[in-house]
């Protein structure tokens, strides 16, 4: 029976970050987490979705090209795995601390808050990425429709849609 550092030894693997993964980090870690703290709304939550999208791109190596990863693009894996983890977080039946407390004014907005993120999570992936990328990430419509290769009139249409299915969802 070896010991956990026997394992380790055997196992093959490289996490030697290269200099342009260091490069990326650098650059995108303030766009991701930001995104991640608008949805998530805790800096716990954005720094392990932080810590998601970097590992994401670590693992990717060779087909990610650093030229090529606009900062769309990282804001959009950083709405992905912030919807993961909100989607998980409903799955496993969590609820925040605040939620049991007293209610006041300000605990409100963050009750108000803690339900559109749950309408968020239950929302069409896709959907819920064009809401956030909109409205939290202050994308315009023109922006999105050039992202999506879609209509502007297209992409307000299914915002508004988009609003109508979350408001359902937070009157539940």
């Amino acid at each position: 029976m070896g010991t956990a550092s026997d394992l380790i030894d055997a196992q093959s693997f490289t996490m030697t970050p290269t200099t342009e993964f260091a490069e990326l980090y650098q650059r995108y870690y303030p766009a991701v987490f930001r995104t991640a703290l608008r949805i998530t709304g805790n800096p716990a939550d954005a720094e392990d979705v932080l810590q998601t999208v970097f590992l994401r791109v670590l693992n990717q190596g060779e087909r990610l090209d650093p030229a090529h990863a606009p900062e769309a693009y990282f804001r959009r894996a950083a709405t992905n795995a912030a919807l993961d983890l909100l989607r998980k977080r409903i799955s496993h039946g969590e609820t925040p601390l605040e939620q049991a407390s007293s209610i006041t004014s300000r605990e409100n907005t963050a009750l108000l808050k803690e339900q559109l993120r749950r309408a968020l999570a239950v929302l069409d992936p896709a959907d819920a990425i064009l809401f956030l990328l909109r409205y939290l990430e202050g994308m315009s419509n023109g922006e999105l429709a050039e992202m999506y290769g879609q209509e502007k009139n297209n992409i307000a249409v299914r915002l508004h849609r988009i609003r109508q299915n979350l408001q359902t969802e937070m009157e539940r």
